[in-house]
């Protein structure tokens, strides 16, 4: 009876920790970029009550979270029109740093130009990639001094194509940046900092920083952003379960609870 109550405990301890999964993927169906987390369930130590080569007998002691893994496959791509709205369309993630030098990842390409004409996450970090000048840091999309921007594109591989005109001579020229992506050996190594970005590169297996299409990147789509994943039937389904499976648990507490009881009155009696 004790073995029940507290294998029952650990199933509403860790059917509480699915619904706080379930939840939360169903707050994010609508975050760009957002990866469908599943818990993972596995058995706790089991005691042995015999000892037998072919038939041990053993009564598991409850249920543990082994893991919380996201599932990682490309969401549905939203076209917005928005040229500096991009969307990956495979695995790879962008990089991106703050101001202080710090790097993190992200699949959420709702990137918009500073007053500088960085090219900049919503919270303002820069993306990373082969700049005008050659070298790698942030990707900035504005014309040099002299000169005026008329207008820029992206193409699939992160080539950015800037139009210029010379102020003094009106004559026409071009320039070129290309936006970078990463990827990962394990991703489910990447640490969630909030604000869709990702860090502990390092230890989820990073390849080098490079052009799309590279090292199983995929390609960059201009204009589009890459939707949740969560399919909300399928959390739906889990919510219903982890409900089921955290009522029947509360039953075996009370049930187990009931069955002491009696023990005790028995033995005062």
């Amino acid at each position: 009876m004790l073995s029940s109550l507290s294998a029952a405990v650990s199933g509403l301890d860790n059917f509480q920790q699915d619904m706080d999964v379930i939840g939360n993927n169903i707050a994010n169906i609508n975050t760009t970029g957002y990866k469908d987390a599943t818990v993972q369930f596995a058995t706790s130590f089991s005691n042995t009550l015999a000892s037998a080569t072919a038939n041990p007998v053993q009564v598991g002691t409850g249920v543990y979270d082994q893991a919380i893994t996201n599932n990682w496959a490309t969401g549905a791509l939203s076209s917005t029109g928005v040229t500096t709205d991009l969307a990956i369309n495979g695995n790879g993630f962008f990089e991106v740093a703050d101001a202080s030098g710090n790097k993190y990842v992200t699949q959420d390409g709702s990137f918009s130009l500073d007053p500088n004409g960085n090219l900049v996450t919503a919270g303002g970090q820069f993306v990373q990639g082969l700049t005008t000048t050659g070298t790698v840091g942030n990707i900035q999309i504005a014309a040099p001094t002299g000169s005026t921007l008329n207008s820029y594109t992206i193409n699939s591989q992160g080539v950015i194509t800037m139009n210029l005109t010379n102020n003094t001579t009106g004559a026409t020229s071009t320039a070129t940046a290309q936006i970078y992506l990463q990827t990962f050996e394990d991703p489910q190594a990447l640490v969630s900092q909030g604000s869709n970005l990702y860090n502990n590169q390092a230890n989820a297996g990073a390849s080098a920083l490079g052009a799309p299409g590279t090292n199983g990147t995929g390609s960059i789509v201009s204009g589009s952003l890459e939707l949740s994943n969560v399919d909300l039937s399928s959390e739906m389904a889990n919510l219903i379960t982890a409900q089921r499976g955290f009522e029947a648990n509360s039953k075996v507490v009370t049930t187990s609870d009931q069955m002491l009881q009696n023990v005790v009155n028995m033995v005062q009696g």
